[in-house]
Order: structure tokens, then sequence, then C-alpha cells
């Protein structure tokens, strides 16, 4: 699942509209560059912006910011209210690595199947509870599974929330991921400006499968060095108004 470079448009209300209709229409990204384009997280064409979702988990995170330090690269990680609540001394650690920390929810948990109160609930908890606990209040809302529904977006909107999803993935949660496939499918859709997805914890993905993407994560840094792009967090990588 990956998205091209897209035109700069801003959420109008016929966007809006679509997605109340048909939610699912943020997780496919050739309709989802038409309507909504920011969300795609494009930049300036020297750089890409690194992204994980679903941590902190102790159980992996701390290598990949073993990863990342060695490379002196930072990176935005999307947190679960869930996992930050468990582990909120990595949380803190992440921001004290200097790298931007995010909100992916409160649960990873499909927003179709939630309502409006709910999903207010879910999104204001873990935005309340990154600041808490980090000291940084996150700017940017990705939905799990990218899947994005109106009572999200005003949600978000209430939460001063910029929703940003991705321009190409590595499928790293799945259970046959390995590092060649991870940073092939990456590969398919990387390019100056777009966003990377990986994911730093595999509790709910495939056990275990976020080896793949660790072990793929030098081999992507090393990609993008070799093409002249910077790789950085998203907050530095996406200019303008949320």
């Amino acid at each position: 699942m990956t998205g091209g470079p897209a035109k700069r448009l801003a959420v109008g209300a016929g966007a809006l509209a679509a997605l109340q209709l048909a939610p699912a229409v943020a997780a496919l990204p050739a309709l989802r560059g038409r309507l909504l384009a920011r969300l795609d997280g494009v930049g300036p064409r020297d750089r890409v912006a690194l992204t994980f979702d679903d941590g902190p988990d102790p159980d992996s995170t701390p290598q990949f910011l073993d990863v990342l330090a060695d490379r002196g690269v930072r990176a935005t990680f999307f947190l679960l209210g869930s996992m930050l609540l468990r582990s909120p001394a990595l949380g803190r650690r992440i921001v004290a690595e200097g790298h931007e920390v995010a909100l992916h929810g409160w649960e990873h948990r499909n927003l179709m199947l939630r309502g409006p109160a709910d999903t207010w609930r879910d999104l204001a908890a873990g935005r309340a509870l990154i600041t808490a606990v980090t000291g940084r209040a996150p700017r940017f809302f990705r939905p799990p599974y990218g899947v994005l529904t109106g009572a999200a977006l005003l949600a978000a909107r209430r939460l001063a929330l910029r929703p940003v999803l991705w321009t190409c993935w590595g499928r790293d949660w799945t259970g046959s991921a390995t590092p060649d496939s991870v940073l092939a499918t990456v590969g398919g859709g990387l390019f100056g400006g777009g966003t990377v997805l990986l994911h730093d914890s595999s509790r709910t993905a495939a056990p275990g499968a976020w080896r793949a993407g660790l072990a793929a994560l030098p081999g992507l840094l090393d990609e993008c060095c070799r093409r002249g792009w910077a790789v950085e967090p998203l907050g530095e990588h996406v200019r303008g108004p949320r």
C-alpha cells in the first residue's frame, strides 16, 4: 500500500463527507491522494520522514532506538496509550534521545467499529497520557490500520492533532516478513519527500515480526543516504497548518 506525491490540498467539506460515508477510503492511497492529500505526509524532495507505530514496547523499542542512535537518526514514534501506560520510562527515553512522539490512539482498534464518543475518549486519553509522561504534547495522529472516520477527524481537530498516514510501508507486521521483504516493499514506494511507516512493536501483529523491520532498518537508512536524502522526524518534514 503505497502512495505517490499528491497535490497540497486542504481537507474540504466534500472530503469529510466522503469519510463519513466510507471511512476506509483513508487506507487506500490512490483515493487518499485525491481526497486528503495532506494525509500522505509529503515533504521536501531531499529528505524522508521515518515513523514507527505500535510502541513503546520494552521487548523491541530499545533495539530500534539503539540503531537510530548509532546512525545519528531521529524519527517519529506513534505511541499507543495502553503501551505507554505499561512502559512510561521508555516513552521518556524516546523523547530524551531526540525523537518525536505522536499519537496512535489508546488501543489498536479499527475506528470504524467505534462511535463518536468512544473515539473521542480514545484520542483524548492517549494525547493526555503522552503529554503527561513525556512532557511533549503530540502534534500528529495516525489511526490504527490507517482507517480514519469523520468522528476521528473531528476529535483530532478538537485536540489540535494533525492526521498523517504514510507514503510507503514495509509490511513488517506479518508473520512472513523478512529483512529482504521489508526492504523490497519499502523500496517499491520510496521517494524523496515521502513518509516511511515501520513498526517498533509486534504486540498487535504477528509475534516477533518486529525483528524483520529491525534488521531491515540499517539497509533502509543506507539507501536513503545513497540517494542523498536526510532522514528526519515527521514534525521537521511536514510544515504548515495542522
